[in-house]
């Protein structure tokens, strides 16, 4: 898919997504064989359920049917989220993405796996899980040490709620 398509694309479509309180995240166009699929993430502050998805869907399918931005010939409309292990690419993800642990690609070649506890402008400050019995530690990643991040999923984490009913 040429740049100029995806951008027209985006332009196309960001201002439906937007009236539906959601942000574009991602726009792709795949072939596969003689099938074209058009993949849409959205996503915002709050999550996307389910039918903010379908009422999104409809209005993109509509839109792109009275338009010859996909050309000629059949495709299918994806509608979805980033997904639990989505990269962290804009300010916002990592705002959405306070209080999850989070792997980062440092640009020096480090990796850290961390808790972000706090985004700003210029970065964020994340707890490093404490290794054999020691307690976890503060840390500050400005946004220009971070070559790559990407959430990590967490199967036995308890969430805030279970954690104040054990201590109470």
């Amino acid at each position: 898919m040429s740049t100029t398509q995806s951008e027209r694309l985006r332009e196309l479509l960001e201002p439906l997504v937007s009236s539906q309180g959601l942000d574009l995240e991602e726009v792709e166009v795949d072939s596969v064989g003689r099938k074209r699929v058009l993949r849409v993430v959205v996503d915002s502050d709050e999550g996307a359920d389910l039918d903010a998805i379908a009422d999104v869907s409809r209005a993109l399918s509509a839109k792109l049917d009275e338009t010859d931005a996909m050309g000629e010939g059949e495709y299918t409309l994806e509608v979805g989220t980033p997904g639990a292990e989505r990269e962290l690419k804009e300010h916002r993800h990592y705002v959405r993405a306070t209080d999850r642990l989070v792997k980062f690609q440092l640009g020096d070649g480090g990796e850290l796996v961390a808790r972000i506890l706090e985004v700003d402008e210029e970065g964020v400050d994340v707890e490093v899980p404490g290794v054999k019995g020691r307690k976890p530690t503060a840390k500050r990643l400005a946004f220009e040490d971070i070559a790559k991040a990407r959430v990590q999923v967490e199967f036995n984490r308890k969430n805030k709620n279970e954690e104040n009913a054990e201590e109470a």
